[in-house]
């Protein structure tokens, strides 16, 4: 055994007892998130952005459903951008904003929720 060998033993230990502390403070960071989350964002993984169900087709153009609006809303009310919304409904960047814009109307997160039936 080298002198170098031995030298990195302690050093490779103390890199798995950093990466192992580090790891359970994410995890009690994450856990403490979920407690803190508002409701609302708890319920955020019950929706799909990209469900079929969100969006209907007129003479080729696809529109957005009443739901679709709602999880738009829900989106915006989690604190998500034009450009993120954009992304997770693959919807046009001037429909994201054309939909923030009426979000912001209706009250923004203060305005009333619809169901998601």
């Amino acid at each position: 055994m080298t002198s170098t060998t031995v030298e990195l033993d302690p050093v490779c230990k103390a890199l798995d007892d950093i990466a192992s502390a580090m790891e359970r403070a994410l995890a009690g960071i994450t856990t403490l998130r979920s407690l803190l989350a508002p409701e609302d964002q708890k319920n955020e993984a019950e929706f799909d952005p990209r469900d079929p169900g969100n969006k209907y087709a007129i003479g080729g153009l696809l529109k957005l459903t009443d739901r679709g609006i709602e999880i738009c809303y829900r989106l915006f009310d989690a604190g998500k951008t034009r450009y993120a919304v954009k992304e997770l409904m693959d919807i046009s960047f001037g429909a994201a904003d054309h939909r923030f814009k009426a979000w912001e109307k209706a009250g923004g997160v203060n305005r009333p929720k619809m169901p998601l039936d």
